[in-house]
């Protein structure tokens, strides 16, 4: 079974899989551990407030459950969020 890839609906979001934290930005917030997992949420919630945390990104709980329901198969858009947010990495570091 192939996953079909679904655009977001008027009332509906598109799935993000990643999130994004350093520079003083996160995109996620200490309050979705459900979605980011404890320590993501925790990463994403120090760099909010202004702790010196190095930058990185979170893959969500719900790659997870993809994983599993799609025959231990990733989401086809997953790879090209993550080479997003790798560049993103690799230019605020310098490297």
């Amino acid at each position: 079974m192939r996953f079909k890839s679904r655009k977001a609906t008027r009332g509906q979001r598109a799935t993000r899989y990643v999130y994004y934290f350093g520079d003083g930005h996160a995109d996620g917030k200490g309050t979705q551990k459900a979605l980011l997992g404890g320590k993501g949420a925790n990463l994403h919630e120090m760099t909010r407030i202004g702790l010196p945390v190095p930058p990185g990104f979170t893959i969500d709980t719900e790659v997870c459950s993809y994983f599993y329901d799609h025959h231990r198969s990733y989401p086809p858009q997953l790879e090209a969020k993550v080479a997003v947010a790798m560049a993103r990495i690799e230019e605020s570091t310098g490297k």
